[in-house]
């Protein structure tokens, strides 16, 4: 079926109103959930053709975040689909005023690479909890994940109802060409603009979730061994490949030394002695990305890896220290298991410098003092982040995940999501049985008697 053909089926489903039936949403979430539960051991098994994930990890980041999501709409669709009675002011009486959740019709949804079934289905989820019918581009650099999310869509539902384009550049290209209702689109910061620009000229609304390099402060006062634990947990997970990873550390000069000694720790803990040995340690997506991010590494600033394995596209964690902002690993998001460590001397020089860079996805502080942590996340802009952890805060349907500025637009996950997917429409009805004559024109004679009253 021919992108265009899929698109105006899509539409003309949608003008049925099959879909604005909450009972039909919730079927169609069960449905799913049950086909993602059978095809389990499928969906590790392609996941970890792609990057290399273990079964655990593949559960904890992919199909075990996207069960979580429909659970959370299962239970929570039918109130965010009901009408919601709000004031009226005293001038519409006699009236009732309320908003009307209303989906917006054919969504298309872009998704990565990194994360291939989490990042294509949680939004898909959204979407169709609010209503609408979905179009789903997969990423062709996880051709596994991607051949099962079809195979899993194909079993669930229509092609006029939620449909999997295949493909690379190409078929992108020709997405973006079509007329959608709302464009979801995770990626990169280049192809965040070019979908923004194609969808300006159908006024279609956007949210990109894009990425930037993510912080992780270190002030003197941290728990250093706990801090090191956690940095290098959020830092493996997926080999680095994480959107809201921990790009490099920012740390308090008097600690660095002392931290970078327990980051080695947590890496030979966590990593095994020779990551390499390790079979749940994961892999570069593919030759090109392996290329850039080895490129990365400077040799003469290396204190810990450094070593690289071309023919399963591994890298190992490797910590730099010395670090500028001058150096090519400083200049891009690492996407990868590298470690840059920068150093700062106080509280005031370290927000001066964040404030002239690009607004991050994600940005983590270890602080023993409360003070310290509500200083930094006031002061800085940032999609979400946290407080003495890393990555756990994008893990939840009670909150919305998304970025700000250069690191995108927009949220979804629960409440958040369904609103994301959802125009709310302003409606007064207004009774028949009272009419008030003052708004009708000719308006002296009220205009006259208002006057007489104020001023008397």
């Amino acid at each position: 079926m021919q992108i265009s053909e899929i698109v105006e089926k899509q539409r003309a489903f949608f003008h049925t109103g099959a879909t604005l039936s909450v009972k039909f949403r919730l079927e169609a979430l069960k449905k799913l959930k049950a086909c993602i539960q059978r095809y389990d051991e499928e969906i590790a098994a392609a996941v970890k053709a792609d990057l290399g994930k273990s079964k655990m990890e593949s559960y904890m980041v992919e199909n075990g975040l996207v069960l979580s999501e429909i659970s959370y709409m299962l239970k929570h669709t039918r109130s965010y689909a009901r009408e919601k009675t709000v004031w009226t002011p005293l001038a519409h009486f006699a009236s009732r005023s309320f908003k009307k959740p209303s989906p917006y019709g054919v969504v298309l949804i872009m998704s990565p690479w990194n994360y291939p079934f989490m990042l294509a289905l949680e939004p898909m989820v959204d979407a169709l909890a609010a209503g609408n019918t979905v179009v789903l581009k997969p990423s062709a650099y996880s051709p596994h994940t991607s051949a099962i999310i079809e195979k899993i869509i194909g079993e669930c539902f229509p092609a006029e109802y939620v449909s999997v384009v295949s493909g690379g550049r190409k078929e992108n290209q020709a997405l973006l060409q079509e007329h959608f209702d709302y464009i979801f689109f995770t990626g990169s910061q280049a192809v965040g603009r070019e979908v923004m620009q194609k969808a300006s000229v159908h006024l279609t609304p956007v949210t990109l979730e894009l990425g930037g390099k993510s912080p992780c402060i270190i002030m003197k006062d941290a728990n250093l061994k706990l801090a090191a634990k956690r940095f290098v947990f959020g830092k493996l997970l997926n080999c680095g490949q994480t959107c809201v990873a921990p790009d490099y550390i920012y740390c308090h000069e008097s600690v660095r030394d002392a931290f970078v000694e327990e980051v080695k720790k947590q890496l030979r803990k966590q990593g095994g002695e020779d990551c390499f040995q390790n079979p749940d340690y994961g892999k570069i997506i593919n030759e090109k990305h392996f290329q850039r991010v080895s490129g990365l590494i400077d040799q003469s600033k290396v204190v810990y890896g450094g070593q690289t394995k071309p023919e399963t596209l591994q890298i190992a964690p490797t910590v730099m220290t010395d670090v500028t902002w001058e150096d090519a690993v400083m200049q891009e998001e690492i996407f990868g298991p590298l470690v840059p460590v920068l150093t700062f001397t106080d509280t005031k020089n370290l927000i001066e410098k964040l404030h002239t860079m690009q607004e991050p996805l994600a940005f983590y502080v270890f602080t023993s003092s409360k003070k310290t942590a509500k200083q930094l996340m006031s002061a800085c802009s940032f999609g979400g982040g946290c407080i003495n952890d890393t990555i756990i805060h994008l893990a939840t349907s009670e909150m919305g995940f998304g970025g700000v500025g250069a690191s995108g637009m927009g949220a979804y996950h629960g409440r958040v999501g369904f609103d994301t997917f959802t125009h709310y429409k302003s409606i007064v009805d207004k009774k028949t049985w009272l009419d008030l004559p003052m708004r009708y024109q000719p308006y002296k004679r009220f205009y006259d008697k208002l006057i007489h009253i104020f001023l008397r």
